[in-house]
């Protein structure tokens, strides 16, 4: 990661991009040579989003000290203080809340001014496999206790089923709910966090923002890549309950196990999407492209984060163009 400044040349004003560049979707080494260039007419040649130009806007610097970013009164971002936590302001917005939170920034966000609050709001990486993993692993305990005691108080005796026929029936179970997560992942990423909200309703815009907006907005904060366990706990929860009406009692916590061990590499793999410099030819730097053009290009496209299965399915893949030079994110 470059430790110097980096500055472009857009419509007459310097922008330092020295922290974007390891962000950039089209690489790292895509930019190299463009230190102290004009990039005016190449982005537009290249087609950039809309998303692109708000974004550049962060980086823009004093003409004698690059080290000074500023804003141009009047842009989107001043429809907010960013001085002030956001949680409370972003339901004023109304109907300037869609372009405002699909217009990144490169900044660190305060959601509360509660110090204990607003820890509860952000996660380090090692905390999903941390907290997840443990209860993953008592899950299919409970699951395979209940199997055990179903079969010895069954009023059928001619049921029987030797050891390694109980611990089948756990791997399947678990493994049903593994399959059912790339579905879950879909399902909940598309028709929850990209519910548009209602202009009129600051709750409602508020509630989006708080589930998944802000990551939309400060894509770069590696404080907010990943789910909170707080309001995890409340949507693993909820996936029990509909998990025991849906399966037996024994089962449902097998499946649920399942799901978590999904959830957890889901929420793993985001986090390297975002900050990590994956091979090339690899799934992963697939897939790194591919949420790239979800955040900066085609924000109702590309659901998949952990794959594009269902994207396919439902028809929302996003087509990636084909390359000319390997991209390097570091």
């Amino acid at each position: 990661m470059s430790t110097t400044p980096f500055v472009v040349k857009h419509d007459g004003k310097k922008h330092n991009i020295e922290h974007f560049l390891r962000f950039h979707p089209g690489g790292t080494n895509t930019l190299s040579f463009l230190k102290n260039a004009d990039v005016t007419d190449r982005l537009l040649t290249t087609h950039h989003s809309a998303a692109a130009y708000e974004l550049l806007k962060d980086y823009r610097v004093d003409e004698e000290d690059v080290n000074k970013h500023i804003r141009e009164d009047g842009d989107l971002e001043s429809l907010v203080d960013w001085n002030r936590p956001m949680f409370w302001q972003v339901g004023s917005l109304g109907p300037k809340y869609k372009e405002w939170v699909l217009a990144p920034v490169d900044r660190k966000l305060r959601l509360f001014g509660s110090d204990f609050i607003e820890s509860l709001t952000i996660t380090s990486w090692y905390m999903v496999p941390s907290i997840w993993i443990p209860v993953m692993f008592y899950l299919i305990f409970i699951g395979y206790q209940r199997l055990r005691s179903s079969l010895t108080s069954t009023v059928d005796q001619t049921i029987t089923l030797d050891n390694f026929s109980i611990v089948t029936l756990v791997i399947s179970s678990t493994i049903l709910g593994l399959l059912l997560w790339p579905l879950i992942e879909y399902t909940i990423h598309r028709w929850l966090f990209h519910l548009q909200p209602p202009d009129n309703s600051p709750l409602l815009i508020t509630l989006h923002f708080g589930i998944h907006g802000l990551h939309h907005k400060v894509p770069f904060d590696d404080r907010r890549l990943l789910f909170p366990p707080g309001p995890a706990a409340v949507l693993i929860s909820a996936a029990y309950a509909i998990y025991l009406m849906l399966f037996p009692h024994w089962m449902a916590p097998l499946v649920l196990a399942g799901m978590i061990a999904g959830y957890v590499t889901y929420d793993l793999i985001h986090f390297y999407l975002h900050y990590g410099c994956p091979r090339e030819g690899s799934y992963l730097y697939t897939m790194k492209r591919y949420h790239n053009q979800h955040h900066f290009a085609h924000h109702e496209s590309g659901f998949g984060i952990s794959s594009q299965f269902w994207d396919h399915i439902f028809g929302t893949a996003i087509a990636l163009k084909k390359l000319s030079r390997c991209l390097k994110w570091y």
